[in-house]
């Protein structure tokens, strides 16, 4: 098996709603913000080589969007999804399965492009795996996260018959194992990736970033805090007590850390690239 870091660009969100309840105060020593009070992210993705399967794991933003709604985000940087893939020795069409964490557009926006009027997958030979209570929540979402589930973005796969569920008899790997989650959206995919005798973990927006590894430290743009509280917690503890190494999708800087425990509870101990670790 081989891993490689994807990076996709980087995009801005409002700091306030990044960090919840926890005050700028506190929160812009980590992630400064600018005049707009918007902090800047990665859109971070994985690329997994494991014999005849190259299989990625979410698909950042795309670029298909308009510039209205670009600009609420600011995209920025030189990276891109595909030209990432390509600087890696694969080119799109040498994938063979898609696994989206959830569906909100900045996970999934790569995945279908746009082909003058059309819109159609980004890679074409490509499997794309979700879980199914979740889509069902992103195809009927509910108001809060209406703004984040943008049909173009996953819909056109599904009329071309290349979505599948994950479930306990339907996985695109038996070296990856999943944890559902529900507290940033319904049935948040959380992959557990075995590799060397390790685990790697792909915490998606369960923790955004190193700096949302202390337990209070959860978005406002979660569905339900307190079971994010939960689910954070119960996953740390797990993480600490198997050794795990947490990937981290949206940080800006850090893309993995290994965990320690301390006095005010479990925290990011060494933090390093992908690279260095594998």
């Amino acid at each position: 098996m081989i891993l490689h870091t994807i990076e996709t660009g980087y995009f801005k969100l409002d700091g306030g709603a990044m960090f919840g309840v926890v005050p700028k105060t506190i929160w812009q020593k980590i992630n400064p913000a600018d005049e707009k009070n918007l902090c800047t992210w990665q859109m971070r993705c994985l690329l997994i080589e494991d014999g005849d399967q190259l299989i990625l794991i979410d698909t950042g933003m795309g670029d298909k969007q308009s510039a209205k709604f670009f600009s609420y985000y600011e995209p920025h940087g030189e990276a891109t999804l595909i030209k990432s893939i390509e600087a890696k020795g694969y080119s799109a069409d040498a994938v063979t399965d898609v696994i989206f964490t959830h569906l909100h557009f900045d996970h999934c926006g790569g995945a279908v492009k746009r082909n003058g009027e059309k819109l159609e997958a980004a890679f074409k030979n490509a499997t794309y795996w979700s879980n199914e209570k979740h889509w069902q929540s992103a195809i009927e979402p509910n108001a809060r996260e209406r703004a984040s589930f943008l049909k173009e973005n996953f819909v056109p796969l599904q009329s071309d018959d290349r979505v599948r569920f994950i479930d306990s008899h339907n996985s695109p790997s038996d070296k990856i194992t999943f944890t559902l989650v529900n507290g940033h959206t319904e049935a948040q995919l959380i992959p557990h990736i075995q590799y060397k005798e390790k685990t790697l973990v792909y915490v998606a927006d369960l923790i955004p970033s190193v700096g949302h590894v202390p337990l209070p430290y959860i978005m406002g743009y979660d569905l339900n805090a307190l079971q994010t509280l939960e689910e954070k917690t119960g996953f740390l503890n797990t993480a600490y007590a198997k050794n795990y190494v947490l990937y981290f999708e949206h940080d800006r800087l850090n893309e993995c850390c290994s965990l320690k425990q301390t006095e005010k509870g479990i925290r990011a101990d060494e933090i390093f690239a992908l690279k260095e670790w594998v």
